[in-house]
């Protein structure tokens, strides 16, 4: 094992580093070992550490033994990739908020074998019919069709994903908000146990996390990391699945959408995703031919029936301008954020709050309409 591997461990405990001042802290210093051992003079100089947020992170720093903390999780997290590890999954390491520190528990072939052949499929926890038969057609059928599965384990369309693909003999990856050893929900407790042995579970928190409301939207930039493409099959205008569409344009990776009737609900947001360049899915051999240019893909050998046509022409529905009165945890993040660029880290610092924390209601925020983030991890207003 690595020493670097190590520290990225230890970086990993110490509230108010996050993936940005993490990257900082190994170009100023030419590795996260040599930062950890850096006088405190020269952590209060990297860019991005103010005066409290510095005197917080030097003590957690000097709390943290590296050799015992690795002892302690042999035990209790035996199964983890720094983000430093040459196994660590390819196309997550890309994205600039990719986790340091990724936990698993299944088969480990399922992301070494999948290369760029992975599909995220999300959507609303209450999907119609509608919804549900093609979860699981498109599901199926990338599945026969030799793609990876990517979704969150969510009751509805996550559920319906994982399980249709597993039914067709594929491989699936269930990205949890949890820890890998927590169920959430409790009723998909035997999808958890199938997944393991076909698939793969993945967390950015340790074993024994329970659900907590701020990890579920922050997970979902893994699920968007992870995948080539990202589909949204349903999702209402305020569904935390737009998160996942969201973070993977800001990834610069392909969206689709399943179009629906402009009546339903659970369609407007995903044709609201067509002005920001989602392309529609208008059948199973059209979905093939959308992903035909991903490495390994024959698509000259994919004969598959179309899907039938919807008999409407998807427009964008009207978006209504962001409420202005917010939930007070959400204000207080807004009131961080200016008309000028500010940088995720610098809001971690000045907010005083946990990195999943900030994650998740500037997550909100950019779902509510009330700001928008920019390339390299920054924010500002609307």
């Amino acid at each position: 094992m690595s020493q670097e591997r190590i520290y990225w461990l230890a970086w990993s405990k110490v509230n108010g580093v996050g993936p940005i001042l993490v990257d900082r802290l190994y170009q100023q210093f030419g590795s996260l070992e040599a930062a950890w051992h850096a006088p405190d003079e020269k952590i209060l100089q990297i860019e991005g550490v103010g005066v409290l947020s510095g005197a917080k992170i030097l003590a957690a720093r000097a709390a943290i033994d590296p050799v015992k903390l690795l002892a302690e999780q042999a035990i209790a997290n035996p199964n983890w990739w720094a983000r430093s590890d040459a196994d660590y999954p390819r196309l997550l390491a890309e994205i600039p908020s990719a986790p340091g520190i990724l936990y698993y528990r299944g088969q480990v072939t399922t992301i070494q074998q999948s290369g760029d052949l992975t599909i995220g499929i999300v959507g609303t926890r209450e999907p119609s019919k509608y919804g549900i038969k093609w979860a699981r057609e498109i599901s199926t059928c990338l599945a026969k069709n030799g793609f990876t599965i990517v979704s969150g384990m969510a009751l509805g369309v996550d559920t319906e994903a994982h399980r249709a693909c597993l039914e067709a003999g594929g491989k699936t990856i269930a990205v949890v908000g949890t820890g890998v050893d927590v169920v959430y929900p409790p009723s998909n407790r035997q999808l958890a146990a199938d997944i393991q042995q076909h698939g793969l579970i993945v967390s950015e928190y340790p074993a024994g996390t329970q659900p907590n409301r701020p990890h579920f939207p922050a997970r979902n930039r893994i699920i968007a990391g992870l995948s080539r493409v990202t589909i949204v099959i349903e999702a209402p205008v305020k569904s935390g699945a737009l998160i996942t569409a969201y973070q993977a344009n800001d990834f610069n990776r392909d969206v689709y959408i399943l179009p629906g009737a402009i009546d339903n609900p659970n369609a407007l947001g995903c044709l609201g995703l067509l002005s920001r360049g989602a392309q529609p899915i208008l059948g199973l051999k059209h979905l093939l031919e959308l992903l035909s240019s991903i490495p390994q893909l024959d698509s000259q050998q994919l004969q598959l029936p179309l899907m039938p046509q919807p008999d409407f022409a998807p427009a964008t529905p009207k978006v209504q301008a962001p409420a202005i009165e917010l939930d007070p945890d959400l204000h207080q993040i807004w009131l961080l954020v200016s008309d000028d660029p500010i940088d995720f880290d610098d809001l971690v610092s000045k907010s005083q709050l946990p990195v999943a924390t900030v994650s998740s209601r500037l997550l909100q925020l950019e779902l509510l309409g009330s700001i928008v983030q920019l390339p390299g991890m920054r924010y500002q207003r609307c």
